[in-house]
């Protein structure tokens, strides 16, 4: 049986940079923020403990050399894990995407229609576990049935508020992502940039069901408004409470909900090799 970390207590890159540096970040249970000025490294950090993870999470056998994680539980040999980038480019096989009538034309469209995939597996699997409440009676079976779809209605919630001041309102009778705005329907790469960016971050936090897991950001305050910049950590930890952030910004926005003290610079946690 697949034994699952928690989340990571450390992460430590021998010879960064040529040999020039050495890693050593000993890792917050929630809230990891990684500062610093352009060319410091930050990404670099983050591109190297991901590149390290096999696609599914198994690390220990997979990890680039010189790269080491160290997880509680200690055991543990697989992570859940998601990477959320913000640069959006064109797609380049636009054309072709075209012919299979798919209206993406950059990586945010791709990643929101990867996501509308987990989210109707997610859907399905809510929709199960509400019957099945339901089946086993009792006098509570309404109330656990709606405390197993809590989490979805907040995410709808959630996202209702923040695109309130645009009129786009989430149509909750769709097993896809579907907004109304003024009576017109909007599939999801209608959105501006900094609204696909939120989608996709607080969609991407919510199939993953609860689980403990590892969310990897890098720069996700690009594109977004100032007030979802501030609110962002706080949203992602209320759709799951047992998620682990690590992330590099630039921004001071997105610390300011008292998220200051999770605040790491780079060169706090180098030295000299």
């Amino acid at each position: 049986m697949q034994k699952y970390a928690d989340y990571i207590e450390q992460i430590e890159i021998e010879s960064l940079w040529s040999g020039v540096k050495h890693v050593v970040w000993n890792l917050d249970r929630q809230v990891n923020v990684l500062s610093g000025v352009n060319g410091v490294g930050k990404s670099t950090i983050l591109n190297k403990v991901i590149r390290g993870l096999k696609q599914g999470g198994e690390f220990p056998s997979h990890m680039l050399k010189g790269v080491h994680l160290k997880v509680s539980p200690a055991e543990a040999r697989w992570i859940r894990y998601d990477v959320i980038r913000s640069v959006d480019q064109p797609l380049l096989h636009v054309d072709m995407l075209a012919k299979m009538d798919l209206s993406l034309a950059t990586s945010l469209d791709w990643q929101l229609f990867q996501l509308q995939r987990k989210y109707l597996d997610y859907q399905v699997n809510v929709a199960n576990r509400m019957v099945a409440c339901l089946q086993q009676g009792g006098s509570d079976a309404a109330e656990r049935a709606a405390d197993v779809a809590a989490p979805r209605k907040r995410f709808q919630d959630i996202i209702d508020e923040l695109f309130a001041d645009t009129g786009k309102h989430l149509i909750r009778t769709e097993n896809e992502i579907r907004f109304s705005q003024l009576g017109e329907t909007l599939v999801p790469y209608q959105l501006s940039s900094g609204e696909k960016q939120m989608i996709i971050i607080l969609l991407t936090v919510l199939v993953e069901d609860q689980l403990p897991y590892v969310l990897f950001m890098d720069e996700p305050e690009v594109s977004l408004h100032m007030d979802w910049q501030q609110r962002l950590i706080d949203l992602i930890l209320e759709l799951n409470p047992n998620v682990q952030i690590i992330l590099t910004t630039h921004s001071p926005a997105v610390v300011m909900n008292g998220w200051g003290d999770h605040v790491t610079e780079v060169t706090d946690i180098t030295v000299e090799s």
